[in-house]
């Protein structure tokens, strides 16, 4: 029987284990089958109070103990939108350690929620409706006659094809906007250097840029984030710069949309994204790591 886990990064905020636990039963109700909220990595240093007493699992130790059970044939749904390396690195080191020192598991990994060439299109329906949502919430008695700018915003990566991601869903984007917002992006994080300038503007850098040159702008953060942590949530950095960013331009009124995982399309993906892989299972087409397999 296989093991299906719901798997993101992992934060050490407590609000990201809960929205995995809530994402990952909802998913498993889809599915009827059980579904396991697993994080690569970090979630094990929150404390067990703050996650219902039950503290959280992360890959490596929930491998030892399943495979302790008898459980090694494991199907990893990813809570990524691109090709990261905690799904192309990480979780075939972290399962190398495992059969190193016990029996052997297998990990097969679905689809990340945005593969190219292909693309999701459904992923640019949700951020446009989150968007649109956002400009709902903005004044009606905007002082200039332009339409709401938003900004695409999302983690930031050093790897070129997790960025592609960001301007795919950029440019599906575009073509939902029916000018209702002037769309751009920026990004979380980028590394120093220019083999980085791929990432584009970082975020406290195009709403400076906005607010030198519309002052009286209308902004929509649109997160590219599927559930709360550093960056995203109502303690994540995003708040902070928005908040920073206002102080230095008044006359700027800034919005953030909802996250990727509050949207219930989500769900529709996800599930297509595990009935494809289960299905997929037995035709050994998909990714698997085990010993020193390699990404495929």
């Amino acid at each position: 029987m296989t093991t299906i886990m719901l798997v993101d990064n992992g934060s050490r905020r407590a609000d990201a284990t809960l929205a995995l636990r809530r994402l990952s039963a909802a998913l498993g109700n889809r599915l009827g089958l059980p579904v396991h909220p697993v994080s690569l990595q970090h979630s094990s240093s929150i404390p067990a109070e703050e996650l219902d007493g039950r503290p959280a699992d992360t890959l490596e130790p929930f491998l030892v103990h399943m495979a302790a059970e008898g459980q090694t044939d494991f199907l990893a749904v990813p809570l990524f939108f691109g090709p990261s390396k905690a799904l192309t690195k990480l979780i075939p080191e972290t399962v190398a350690r495992v059969n190193a020192v016990g029996p052997n598991v297998c990990i097969d990994v679905a689809d990340e929620l945005c593969p190219l060439p292909v693309g999701e299109p459904r992923l640019a329906m949700i951020l446009d409706r989150a968007i649109r949502t956002a400009i709902c919430d903005l004044s009606r008695n905007a002082p200039n006659q332009l339409s709401p700018r938003a900004l695409l915003v999302d983690h930031g990566s050093p790897i070129p094809e997790v960025t592609a991601v960001r301007r795919w869903l950029a440019a599906q984007l575009e073509t939902l906007t029916k000018g209702d917002y002037r769309l751009s992006e920026a990004a979380m994080e980028r590394r120093a250097g220019a083999e980085y300038a791929f990432n584009g503007a970082l975020l406290e850098e195009a709403l400076t840029d906005i607010g030198q040159r519309e002052p009286q702008a209308q902004v929509v953060v649109g997160m590219q984030f599927i559930g709360p942590g550093r960056h995203a949530g109502k303690d994540g950095d995003v708040v902070s710069i928005c908040e920073r960013a206002q102080e230095q331009f008044p006359g700027l009124e800034i919005r953030i949309s909802r996250l990727v995982g509050d949207d219930p399309g989500l769900l529709d993906i996800l599930t297509d994204r595990a009935n494809t892989a289960l299905g997929a299972n037995n035709e050994a087409s998909l990714p698997r790591f085990a010993c020193a397999s390699a990404y495929a």
